[in-house]
């Protein structure tokens, strides 16, 4: 097959000794690129859809370009994520014009999504921070199956790509569920636990902000508050009710890292 044969010509010459630049940027671009022409085409270049409109690229394509430029004394903060992330803007709108926020949600994403898609939603809109809430739909396999240390390695790339460009990472706990009602036995209750210890140990290890929604969402047996904090026919995403708890965690944090910077 003609692609396959172009694939392997590429990495080779991306993984030779003459090319190699040892800087962990290099390592991590490195990484998702062999990771994207290994995996992608099987399920993309079959179907004739291009990476670009695999991430979803094009949806925040015009607002993108409508932002003003950022003023001196604007503390602009991205927030990327799924669904969850998208809805908050959509149901708290007023937390987000008010300090400077930039909801980037993009529903049924997973994090090597979002990672496909950063430099558009986050870097070329030169914000001071990035709170990145991603994880759901990894686990819910919305993309097929993958490893906690592959998602958590997804999550750790856009911080690091976020620190070379400037911007502070915040990470944030991926929310507690009980089940995937779109995709159930998919066992968040063992997961997102371990994927959370994941991301606490690598913000911790690196000296950057974690937010930990799940320990004040959490009903004591794995799963979301029903009905405080999310709607028994839903699990997954919050009310607004859940949304402003949420809010009253992250938002000293982001203070914080601001103030820091």
């Amino acid at each position: 097959m003609v692609f396959q044969r172009d694939k392997n010509k590429a990495v080779k010459r991306l993984i030779h000794p003459a090319n190699v630049n040892k800087t962990p940027l290099y390592r991590m671009k490195l990484t998702l690129f062999v990771s994207l022409i290994v995996i992608l085409p099987t399920n993309l270049i079959a179907q004739r859809v291009n990476v670009i409109d695999y991430a979803k690229e094009a949806r925040y394509e015009a607002a993108n370009a409508a932002l003003a430029p950022i003023q001196k004394d604007e503390n602009r903060v991205v927030f990327i994520g799924d669904s969850i992330t998208a809805g908050w803007a959509k149901k708290r709108p007023d937390f987000f014009t008010e300090n400077h926020y930039i909801g980037r949600g993009i529903s049924g994403q997973v994090t090597h999504q979002m990672l496909l898609r950063f430099r558009a939603d986050v870097i070329d809109l030169n914000p001071h921070a990035v709170v990145i809430l991603a994880g759901t739909n990894d686990i819910a396999q919305n993309s097929g199956p993958a490893t906690l240390e592959a998602i958590a390695g997804n999550i750790k790339s856009m911080a690091e790509l976020a620190q070379q460009n400037g911007i502070i990472p915040i990470l944030c706990s991926v929310l507690p569920a009980k089940d995937f009602p779109w995709r159930a036995d998919k066992n968040p209750l063992i997961h997102v636990p371990k994927l959370n210890a994941l991301i606490k140990a690598y913000a911790a290890a690196n000296h950057i902000a974690y937010v930990d929604y799940y320990s004040a969402m959490e009903d004591g047996d794995g799963g979301m508050k029903v009905p405080e904090h999310t709607a028994a026919t839903d699990l997954v995403h919050p009310n607004e009710a859940g949304f402003s708890v949420m809010e009253s965690i992250l938002k000293p944090i982001i203070d914080k890292a601001l103030r820091h910077n």
